[in-house]
């Protein structure tokens, strides 16, 4: 068994390999990011609010539920839908003027976190398998360990993701209106993307 401070260095390490992985949660948070320099914080506290009960939902048999498959096609349905909604939005906003006090057609951030964690199949397979294991090592350290590493993994979302949106802000303000709409573009095309391959494994997967 591992010691308290063995296994939270493990949960760190675990956990920043997911959350520094590119995907929908990195796009929402630069496109976000380039209005909110703190758009990545707000999106951890929506993250967090779906992903903390989760773990300890998890601990009292809640994965064996995302493993129905009618459930597993509903959730990539939906979180496909969402991400062509934010992708599609993102891709409209680039045709009106930079700075003219419009917001984003998207969600807010804690929203867009709220969702974007809800309606993911990959998060929610990775809590079911990966991040059930190590929550269940926690458990085995004590419900204190349990709950340290609950605050300990969505620390290492809240700090990448303010990182993210902080950068995003700076260098946006930096650029020309021009290249401001290439970053909402880039960010637009890939969460139509991500969207579409949600469907498509709901669907064929």
């Amino acid at each position: 068994m591992d010691t308290l401070p063995t296994f939270l260095l493990k949960t760190i390490f675990i956990s920043l390999s997911g959350v520094m992985a590119p995907g929908a949660v990195t796009a929402a948070t630069i496109a976000q990011g380039t209005r909110n320099r703190w758009a990545g914080a707000r999106i951890a506290v929506g993250h967090g609010i779906i992903e903390i009960p989760l773990i300890f939902l998890l601990m009292l048999g809640l994965y064996l539920f995302f493993q129905n498959p009618t459930v597993k096609v509903v959730i990539g349905l939906a979180g496909g839908a969402f991400l062509l909604w934010m992708g599609i939005g993102l891709l409209r906003e680039i045709k009106k003027p930079v700075g003219d006090g419009q917001v984003l057609y998207t969600a807010g951030p804690i929203a867009t976190g709220f969702m974007l964690s809800a309606t993911n199949p990959y998060f929610l397979f990775w809590w079911a398998t990966v991040g059930l294991n190590l929550a269940l090592g926690g458990k085995e350290l004590g419900f204190a360990a349990l709950v340290l590493f609950a605050v300990v993994h969505w620390m290492c979302d809240l700090v990448w993701l303010t990182i993210l949106s902080l950068a995003a802000f700076h260098g946006a303000t930096l650029l020309s209106p021009k290249k401001q709409k290439w970053i909402l573009g880039v960010c637009g095309l890939a969460l139509v993307v991500f969207g579409l391959l949600f469907i498509r494994d709901a669907v064929f997967g």
